[in-house]
């Protein structure tokens, strides 16, 4: 599928594989989104979704993760791979934006000053990480992530106690300082939309609960923190959410 308004470009940045969707706008500099797919897809799956965002006037880059695409990729319904490697892509994630958002700016008309950030599943961990580190980013979209990962793998540990469950103690440090429950004064007062659906059996909407409370009395504008659920939706990605995703950028970015 092609849209005529839209330059679609398959590229690399340094060694990551990049979809880039630039709009036919005429700008020289374009307010930029970055969306990072979940646990399982690539970046040729969120081509659409991507599309959604180009098509209102953002320039769409997106990764496709380590063990992903045609970086390795690895048999995601082997439950002790998913265990040994989730938390490996993400911390990868977070590490490649850097050199990511170099590139776009340097050689992409990425606007320094309107850079945007979503994510899907994994992908929302992965935003919710980068936006905490990177106080740059002017708004960020988690759709069915987690913004408190610690909080996470206790839940975790304790409905899959019977697995062969290990974190790496550099790992964890590493979980502990990205942990975006753990940075919430980098956060404060910055846009953030998180959208789950209340019955999701993946990635546990009481996670977002316990950010959404810790992190609400902390901004002195409380527009700029909205949590939506959905009633009745398990782990996935809807229409409204898109248009919810499509709205918070068109106000913070």
């Amino acid at each position: 599928m092609k849209f005529n308004n839209i330059i679609e470009r398959n590229t690399f940045i340094k060694d990551i594989p990049v979809i880039l969707l630039t709009p036919k706008d005429g700008l020289k500099k374009h307010p930029t989104v970055l969306f990072y797919h979940g646990w399982s897809s690539d970046a040729e799956k969120q081509r659409f979704r991507g599309y959604i965002l180009c098509s209102l006037g953002y320039q769409v880059i997106i990764p496709c993760s380590i063990y992903h695409g045609t970086r390795n990729p690895i048999d995601y319904l082997n439950t002790p791979n998913a265990i040994n490697y989730f938390w490996n892509v993400i911390l990868k994630n977070i590490e490649e934006f850097d050199i990511i958002l170099d590139e776009a700016i340097k050689n992409f008309e990425a606007d320094p000053d309107r850079i945007g950030i979503i994510g899907n599943s994994m992908g929302g961990f992965t935003s919710a990480g980068i936006f905490s580190k990177n106080k740059n980013i002017k708004a960020v979209v988690v759709l069915n992530g987690s913004c408190s990962w610690n909080y996470y793998n206790k839940i975790f540990f304790e409905r899959y106690k019977n697995q062969d469950w290990h974190i790496g103690v550099q790992e964890q440090e590493k979980i502990d300082a990205l942990d975006p429950l753990n940075n919430i004064g980098s956060i404060k007062d910055r846009p953030m939309l998180l959208l789950h659906g209340d019955s999701d059996t993946i990635v546990f909407v009481e996670t977002q609960k316990e950010f959404y409370k810790k992190a609400l009395p902390l901004y002195s504008d409380k527009e700029k923190l909205n949590f939506i659920e959905y009633h009745n939706l398990n782990h996935f990605v809807t229409t409204n959410m898109m248009e919810e995703a499509a709205s918070w950028f068109d106000k913070y970015l």
